[in-house]
């Protein structure tokens, strides 16, 4: 039994005890019910609905997503609450979330201890509120509240929710304790019962105005603006009518592939770091990091790993390095302090105890794990991991932060390569959620382990990669960007592409990526892989020529843009560089479209992500939608560049990719799975499921 159901002298009490969660699976929603109507027929003259354990309802049950819905449905147990003709309070503590916070808003009375959260987090999801929240929520605090909570689906804390008028008091203390000293109050005033759906509907917005305030919000997201027109309908329809609105809306983004996507993006996040291979492998104990390199990302690593909990050993070459590592990672710090995501005495805890720079590698030599975040050469990197070698204790994880390099390689020039691990994360390290897991050929499996228990620590998104040039993510950025790079040749502006990859819902075109990554990073890798390239291989050289005129993006004030603050425009000395290699290689404009561009670029995403695939790069399909997602800016919405691939459907996906070929046979390899998978009629949401049995 999942709702328990008691008398307290005229008081129902309706227990939900449905750990670890309180998600509102069917057997809870039936027991609403049931004990609804049981308190009615007992003659209570208050009901108490209360979480057992650490929450109140947090939400819908995971379980039941993808499955046919079983009676009754959360609409139906709402108005039912909602319609008992005793007074039901909710009294919450944890999160009340999505379908949670709507089961509150169908009670007449709310009250909450001061941790308690609240929201509707549905957009993420690619969804809206469908059980009442965008017809009630209006009522209590308003339509322009009721919008951003819809919309953003960021939880609120109790402060606010009482100053919106969500919920009636706050109370310190057990929830039981409090919704029952509430209901005795309310009957000691004869409280009648108060539905929201009976409040008067305030006086309506310029909904025209907040509509287009969030599709510009929503980079082509859907429901956040559907979220607005199911709000708009409180104001044109009555009570009833408005619920059968919210209810056709919410079924038509349940058959969209946003919402496809966005539920992939949910599940796989979850997913992607339970991997079968370290099932009963313990991590090693690690509470001192090393960190060699101050500079950004050095410094950022730094700082995620002083937020977690853990003592770091920085090393600098020179003490005046030291110094301004610190100062660097001071000014994170200082960051989070005023976004509150610290308090004061933390922040000067980990500045005055916690971390340690230095100039020595001796210092390092109690450090459980060891990262190096020095300068992207092999030369470079096997020099460190040879001062390590010596310095480092017995059991010591030696680790790298390469974008590129061959870790096999790095750790060949240590005696104990079982002991090295790339970790690869991403700029700047303490904001940014991904860390692709490097597992070198001869990487132990508990040193594999403890580069996922770190990334979990330090609160990433852990993708398990082997090892190639670029791991995951940078070998499917490369290929790309290569195919910008041709598109460019044939006749594409990077404007044009920017805007086709900005409208497709990146936060960013690749070339706008690159004025921020910085032009020379490209150059010197392009450099790095000049003398192994494939003669066949297109490479343009008007960037380099940028770069030789000292335009590196961003940080120079000049590269594809011109940048002025914040504001930036097409560098006028673009197209004339690029329109004369053109003429140099004699090639012809091919007038590319908005769709052809789209297509051509989607397709060498996933060509490549299939490769790396059958290569055993990735293990599984939801592992490079993840690193897509949390490390290059592909849009949630979307799921990632293969679940993007499984719902345009692969046969013409592979129909373009051979069309394509017949053009340049040497860029544009079918993928051998991408035609296995074809042929086999399958997809790669069949692999995903492979992998989980």
């Amino acid at each position: 039994m999942t709702i328990h159901y008691e008398r307290q002298g005229d008081i129902a009490v309706l227990k939900a005890d449905n750990p670890p969660v309180n998600a509102l699976g069917q057997t809870v929603r039936q027991g609403l019910v049931d004990g609804v109507a049981r308190a009615n027929e007992d003659g209570a003259k208050a009901i108490v609905i209360y979480g057992e354990g650490r929450t109140w309802f947090a939400g819908a049950d995971i379980r039941e997503f993808g499955k046919t819905p079983l009676e009754p449905y959360l609409p139906d147990v709402c108005n039912i609450v909602e319609a008992s003709a005793v007074p039901v309070i909710a009294a919450m503590h944890g999160t009340a979330l999505g379908g949670g916070l709507e089961v509150a808003l169908g009670c007449h009375y709310r009250v909450a201890v001061p941790t308690a959260k609240m929201g509707l987090p549905e957009v993420h999801l690619g969804l809206i509120p469908g059980a009442g929240a965008t017809q009630r929520l209006p009522r209590l605090i308003g339509h322009a509240a009721a919008i951003d909570m819809m919309t953003s689906g960021r939880p609120i804390g109790a402060d606010k929710a009482l100053t919106l008028g969500i919920i009636d008091k706050i109370e310190t203390g057990d929830p039981l304790e409090i919704g029952l000293a509430y209901a005795q109050e309310l009957i000691g005033q004869n409280a009648q019962v108060r539905p929201v759906s009976a409040l008067p509907v305030p006086d309506a917005i310029d909904f025209d105005a907040a509509r287009d305030a969030v599709r510009k919000k929503s980079r082509g997201q859907i429901s956040p603006v559907v979220a607005v027109d199911a709000v708009e309908a409180a104001t044109r329809m009555d009570f009833s009518e408005g619920l059968a609105e919210e209810r056709r809306l919410f079924m038509e983004l349940m058959k969209t592939d946003q919402r496809q996507g966005m539920i992939h993006a949910f599940f796989g996040e979850r997913q992607v770091s339970k991997l079968p291979e370290l099932q009963g492998v313990a991590p090693r104990d690690v509470a001192e990091i090393g960190v060699i390199g101050g500079g950004t990302m050095g410094a950022g690593i730094a700082t995620a790993a002083l937020l977690s909990g853990l003592h770091v050993v920085l090393i600098e070459m020179t003490a005046e390095a030291a110094e301004a590592a610190k100062g660097r990672i001071a000014g994170n710090l200082s960051g989070a302090l005023k976004r509150g995501k610290i308090e004061q005495d933390k922040h000067d805890h980990i500045l005055n105890d916690a971390l340690t720079c230095a100039t020595d590698y001796v210092a390092l030599s109690n450090a459980d794990l060891i990262i190096e975040a020095v300068f992207e050469n092999m030369d470079v990197k096997k020099e460190v991991f040879g001062k390590l070698d010596t310095v480092a204790k017995a059991g010591a994880i030696l680790a790298s932060n390469t974008s590129y390099l061959n870790v096999d390689e790095i750790a060949a020039s240590t005696s104990r390569p079982a002991d090295v691990i790339g970790l690869h994360f991403f700029s700047p390290a303490h904001v940014m959620k991904l860390l692709e897991v490097v597992v070198g050929k001869e990487t132990a499996p508990d040193v594999v382990a403890t580069g996922f228990a770190l990334g979990k620590r330090l609160g990433k998104i852990s993708v398990r990669s082997g090892v190639c040039d670029g791991f995951i993510g940078n070998r499917i950025l490369n290929t790309y960007r290569s195919c910008a790079d041709h598109l460019i040749l044939d006749g594409a502006s990077p404007y044009q592409i920017d805007k086709v990859m900005e409208g497709f819902g990146f936060a960013m075109g690749p070339f706008a990526v690159s004025d921020l990554a910085g032009l020379d990073i490209g150059w010197a890798n392009r450099k790095r892989l000049a003398p192994t390239r494939d003669a066949r291989e297109r490479v343009p050289t008007y960037a380099d020529k940028l770069c030789e005129d000292g335009h590196f993006g961003q940080k120079t004030g000049r590269g594809y843009y011109v940048y002025d603050g914040r504001a930036k425009s097409p560098n006028p000395d673009v197209m004339p560089l690029i329109q004369a290699e053109r003429a140099e290689l004699g090639l012809t404009d091919k007038g590319y479209s908005d769709d052809q561009i789209l297509r051509r670029y989607m397709a060498a995403m996933v060509n490549e992500a299939a490769k790396i695939l059958g290569e055993g790069i990735a293990r599984r399909p939801l592992d490079v939608d993840m690193v897509l997602l949390f490390g290059y800016g592909f849009p949630r919405y979307n799921g990632g560049p293969l679940k993007w691939a499984d719902l345009q459907g692969l046969p013409a996906l592979l129909e373009d990719i051979r069309s394509f070929a017949q053009e340049d046979a040497y860029f544009w390899q079918p993928a051998p799975l991408l035609e296995q998978l074809v042929a086999e009629g399958r997809n790669f949401e069949d692999l995903n499921k492979e992998a989980a049995a």
